[in-house]
């Protein structure tokens, strides 16, 4: 069972930036798309962004979008987000999400149940 591990989370202030990176438990596994999603306190966890893992094609939620920069390194191994200009409305736990399992269908890259592998979390406070 592949498990992925989230990681760069923290407290920063409105403004900066943080980039989080998320890692597999094996170097390398199918994946047709990986995802970052969030859930703040109190809320339903939400789409942030997503890649298409061969073709490199982007998602981005409206709210992010201009901001936040999903990307994986050379090796196809990990999947960073890189998040700039941040504010307190992005306080929440960012989650990465694989689809491993192929499909024939035409799939939402924004909807939850389209991703079957989630890592634990990583907390990100974004201060006023």
């Amino acid at each position: 069972q592949v498990q992925l591990v989230e990681s760069g989370g923290g407290s920063v202030q409105a403004g900066d930036s943080l980039r989080l990176s998320c890692g597999a438990s094996v170097r390398t596994f199918s994946r047709i798309v990986m995802g970052w999603f969030r859930q703040a306190p109190g809320k339903d966890r939400e789409f942030v962004a997503a890649i298409l893992w061969s073709g490199g094609g982007t998602d981005y939620a409206d709210n992010v979008k201009g901001r936040f920069t999903i990307s994986r390194d050379n090796d196809n191994i990990t999947l960073y987000l890189q998040m700039d200009v941040l504010k307190p409305e992005d306080t929440a736990v960012y989650y990465c999400a694989a689809k491993s399992l192929p499909t024939s269908r035409v799939y939402n890259v924004r909807r939850l149940n389209e991703y079957d592998i989630w890592g634990q979390g990583t907390e990100v406070t974004v201060s006023s």
